[in-house]
């Protein structure tokens, strides 16, 4: 098995513009939903955007999810 080349991953895709604000823009949904008491640091959940855009934060966008959910594999079989 090949390893795995993490510079060129963020050169490629994690280091471009956009996806810098996307990211800037889950973690922003993410402190909100901390400061509404709605999330706890550490807590294990992820912070789901229902419309599936990162970049829509708005308090009816979002809703605390577990990462198996979150992250796809729930929902596949």
């Amino acid at each position: 098995m090949k390893k795995r080349d993490y510079k060129k991953e963020y050169r490629d895709f994690h280091g471009k513009r956009a996806q810098k604000k996307r990211r800037a823009a889950r973690n922003a949904a993410r402190k909100k939903m901390e400061k509404s008491g709605s999330a706890r640091k550490g807590d294990g959940k992820d912070v789901h955007h229902k419309d599936g855009n990162p970049m829509h934060n708005g308090r009816g966008n979002l809703s605390i999810t577990t990462r198996l959910y979150n992250r796809g594999k729930a929902n596949k079989k």
